[in-house]
């Protein structure tokens, strides 16, 4: 089953972009899409404030019973330090 987290960041100059990570059978995969834009770009690596965000995401939505540990545990264990 595929889960998603979602959030919305307000970037240097004004405009707002939407992440999107989903989680599917123990890989992560990163979306971004600004306002201004079309498309949603999936070559963009994430920022290690934006792997911190998931992670605390993640963290509350276990504690909510939302997620499972095993998901929890691989943005832990992939989260740059």
């Amino acid at each position: 089953m595929r889960r998603q987290v979602c959030w919305v960041e307000k970037m240097d100059d004004g405009i707002k972009r939407e992440i999107r990570v989903s989680i599917e059978q123990g890989k992560v995969k990163w979306q971004f899409k600004r306002s201004d834009e079309e498309k949603w770009d999936y070559d963009s690596a994430p920022t290690a404030e934006q792997w911190a965000e998931l992670a605390d995401k993640m963290e509350r939505r276990y504690c909510r019973r939302n997620v499972p540990l095993k998901d929890l545990e691989l943005i832990r264990k992939l989260k740059p330090r």
